[in-house]
């Protein structure tokens, strides 16, 4: 079996996990740049950018040359444009691993995230899309200095402000639209110019992310829980395997709307008044390492269940009280000048 990472960037690791994987040949990667993931796979392709026109035809132009049995994207913009497109893959019999494009859209969008979860009855901070609302909201008692701004359509920690007071709301709500417009951000922000921010209180708690495993047919099979303890780059750098039992019935309550394929990372708070979902990605998370280095072999059980095989508890083991950190490994990218586009290594 074959398979694609699109839109692998530098997350070389996970290339490594599934190259590690039984009953796997080939391990692919593509990127619209080189990177260091596209130097461990097995092959690669330089894609055109996830908006052009040719990226869809050129990811399935590749994966038939190649057999490729399945396809995953590691980037949130990547998976709507695929889940948009489900239908071409499957008439040239290539899988998606990924949700409905519908939820997709919703963990893509936190206005539509804060909505969904409180739809669920589940608990998640107030959220506010625009400022008129927030400084109403504080007027009002409802909501209290400081404050999280962020993009709605953000991700990587891109544009987030704490805001301590009504100068900095004014200031900070120009400074993100500029962050958001003179960004990759701007694509998806465009279907909501003048909505691109959410405000939302600040959850005081420890923070952990989730790692929500559905079998294919979108069946809840279980959660992996890390606790968050430092942060790079809008990832986990050291965390802590923890006891998954405090966010089951939450995440068991997601995992049974979302129809997910796979795995779902979920961000959350835990505070003496329950549990608080901040946000959700459909892929493979930046804390899913501290889960993989853990015992929890996700790329393993995906490849099995991509081959016909059922569920495998070896592979779903999770060792808690592991303290995890990523390490920074300084490697040769290419010498004297970068790969060019092409659709074959």
């Amino acid at each position: 079996m074959n398979i694609l990472l699109t839109s692998a960037g530098r997350r070389a690791y996970i290339v490594d996990y599934f190259k590690q994987c039984q009953g796997v040949e080939n391990v692919y990667a593509s990127n619209s740049v080189y990177t260091i993931a596209l130097k461990r796979a097995d092959g690669y392709f330089l894609s055109p950018l996830i908006y052009d026109k040719q990226y869809i035809p050129s990811i399935i132009d590749f994966c038939r040359k190649n057999n490729v049995t399945a396809v995953l994207s590691l980037f949130d913009i990547d998976l709507l444009v695929l889940a948009q497109n489900r239908d071409a893959f499957k008439a040239a019999g290539i899988k998606l691993i990924l949700a409905p494009a519908s939820f997709v859209e919703i963990c893509n969008d936190k206005w539509k995230t804060f909505n969904f979860i409180s739809s669920l009855k589940l608990k998640t901070p107030k959220t506010y899309l625009h400022i008129e609302e927030v400084k109403t909201a504080i007027s009002k008692g409802e909501i209290h200095f400081p404050i999280i701004m962020k993009p709605r359509w953000g991700m990587a920690s891109m544009g987030i402000y704490r805001v301590e007071n009504e100068l900095e709301l004014d200031v900070f709500t120009q400074k993100c639209k500029k962050d958001i417009f003179n960004s990759y951000l701007k694509y998806e922000s465009s279907m909501t110019t003048e909505e691109a921010i959410i405000y939302q209180e600040i959850i005081s708690g420890e923070e952990y992310g989730l790692d929500v495993i559905n079998d294919l047919e979108g069946k809840y099979i279980g959660t992996f829980a890390k606790q968050k303890i430092s942060m790079r780059s809008g990832e986990t750098d050291l965390g802590r395997t923890a006891e998954s039992s405090p966010f089951e019935e939450a995440t068991k309550t997601i995992a049974m709307h979302s129809k997910h394929e796979g795995i779902l990372s979920v961000d959350c708070f835990k505070t003496p008044n329950g549990i608080f979902i901040i946000e959700m990605n459909c892929r493979i998370s930046g804390h899913y390492p501290l889960a993989y280095l853990a015992g929890m072999n996700y790329p393993q059980q995906l490849i099995d269940w991509l081959n016909n095989k059922p569920t495998n508890p070896k592979w779903l083991t999770f060792k808690t009280g592991l303290y995890i950190i990523k390490d920074l490994t300084p490697t040769i990218l290419y010498e004297n000048s970068a790969p060019t586009p092409n659709f074959n290594k």
